[in-house]
């Protein structure tokens, strides 16, 4: 019987931390007129032999900056920097069974308890990009999202797509119409 309560609440605790949320942050310059950008290219090559770059990252800021009317050329006029830093780690896990206290103040002696302690290893990553405008070469577009690189590689595709569309919400910055009230 305890061992089945263990077994649960180990499971619940993993599931737990396994479900860490992706953290998005975006920030722009709010002189650089992104209204104006069509074009843009990587400052470096994401799909060289040598790039540490995930093509599912390239791909999808690919194809949601030309969703956006931008296009893919040599020298565009924005220029765009990829990074994806990773962490190792461990999160830390006690379980008690019993109910904990010396209860020999009310008579009953103590009351042996049994604790079991266990480690879970992770891996923790964050997407950083990076734009520039490619004439003046200041940054204008930073966004970050941490946290995207989930323990399970079938999900890492399925957790670069969902960061990079909360990133790219509200790209560009500033060009978005005003919502309309029907009332």
């Amino acid at each position: 019987m305890i061992g089945r309560r263990t077994l649960a609440l180990a499971l619940a605790s993993l599931l737990a931390a396994c479900a860490s949320p992706v953290t998005v942050q975006t920030d722009f310059d709010a002189k650089a007129d992104f209204g104006a950008y069509r074009s843009y290219s990587w400052i470096a090559d994401p799909s060289g032999e040598s790039s540490l770059m995930p093509q599912s990252v390239v791909q999808g800021i690919d194809a949601r900056l030309q969703a956006r009317g931008w296009k893919r050329v040599a020298d565009g006029e924005v220029h765009v920097a990829a990074h994806l830093t990773t962490r190792d780690g461990q999160t830390y896990n006690t379980f008690y069974s019993g109910i904990g206290h010396d209860l020999t103040w009310l008579g009953f002696g103590p009351v042996p308890d049994r604790v079991v302690m266990s480690t879970n290893p992770y891996r923790k990553g964050t997407l950083v990009i990076d734009m520039f405008d490619g004439r003046s070469r200041r940054a204008i577009w930073r966004g970050s999202a941490e946290g995207v690189l989930p323990d399970d590689p079938l999900r890492i595709d399925a957790s670069v797509r969902g960061a990079l569309d909360r990133l790219f919400a509200d790209f560009p910055p500033g060009t978005t119409a005003p919502r309309r009230s029907n009332y």
